[in-house]
Formats: structure tokens, sequence, C-alpha cells
């Protein structure tokens, strides 16, 4: 019984093929236990669904919408790797880059749509460290950006 799958089923997310890299790097890249998933953007359907800076173009829900759906991508990725999504133990960390605007301070409030993303897929095994820092650009200017490590049972 595959328990992750079920519960992606159960709140209607249905995973993208793992994102093609746009630049010289992999998706994801496992070194013994742990899988180093690459940052990646609110893009669905090949279209970046959110751009700007938060705290002027976009507001607080929008940004946590955003960070949610590249939490799905960044899913995509890990399950390219490890396979079956139940052999992940741990999202051992999570950094979140927030595209913002110079007087934005709701990073956290911002990334809380990645993290309760895993949290909500994995349960306890998606409760992880976190970073969530302002930055002033992004690649296309996407709003949000997540990376992820996680740790893989053999």
């Amino acid at each position: 019984m595959n328990i992750v799958e079920n519960k992606l089923r159960e709140l209607h997310i249905t995973l993208p093929a793992c994102p093609t890299p746009v630049a010289a790097y992999l998706p994801a890249v496992r070194a013994g236990n742990f899988v180093f998933a690459s940052g990646q953007t609110p893009i669905v359907d090949g279209e970046l669904l959110y751009q700007g800076k938060l705290g002027r173009d976009l507001g607080i829900e929008e940004g946590y919408e955003a960070a949610r759906l590249a939490a799905i991508r960044v899913i995509a990725e890990l399950k390219s790797v490890v396979g079956d999504l139940d052999r992940i133990e741990r999202i051992v960390k999570v950094t979140g880059y927030v595209n913002s605007a110079p007087d934005f301070g709701g990073q956290p409030k911002v990334i809380n749509g990645a993290s309760e993303l895993f949290r909500n897929v994995f349960g306890e095994k998606g409760e992880h460290a976190r970073v969530a820092f302002g930055t002033g650009a992004l690649p296309d200017n996407a709003a949000v950006e997540i990376d992820v490590i996680a740790y893989v049972k053999d």
C-alpha cells in the first residue's frame, strides 16, 4: 500500500512529470541516504503562475499558493530519484526563497505553503528544519523557489 500516493490522491494532487532542468544541473541527486532536490518555482503545465515581488505585486495568500505549487514539483523530483515516495523517512530541510519587496517581512508565512504541504502529504515525516528568506530576484521573476533535502531508507 502506497501511503504517500494515497494521501496525494486524497488531497487532489497529481504530481507532474519530473521537472526538466533549464540549465546545467540535475533535478535531484541522491548521496547515500540523502536526496537533494533542486529548486523549483510555481510552474504548472509549463506556465509560471506566480511572478513578481511579494509585498508589492503579490500578497501573502498568493505567495503561499506559489510555495505550495513549487513544493509539489519538488515532490515530483524526489519521486524521480526514490521511486516509491513511502521510502522517504524524513523531509529534513526546506529552503524557501521569496522574491521580496524591500520592506516585505512575511517570508515565513509564504513558505508555510510548502511546509504545510509536506506535513499534509508525509505526516510527521514531513516536519522539517527550514529557512525562509527574501531575495531581490528569482529566475523569470518567479515569486518563490523551494528546495529540499530528504532522508530516504534503503
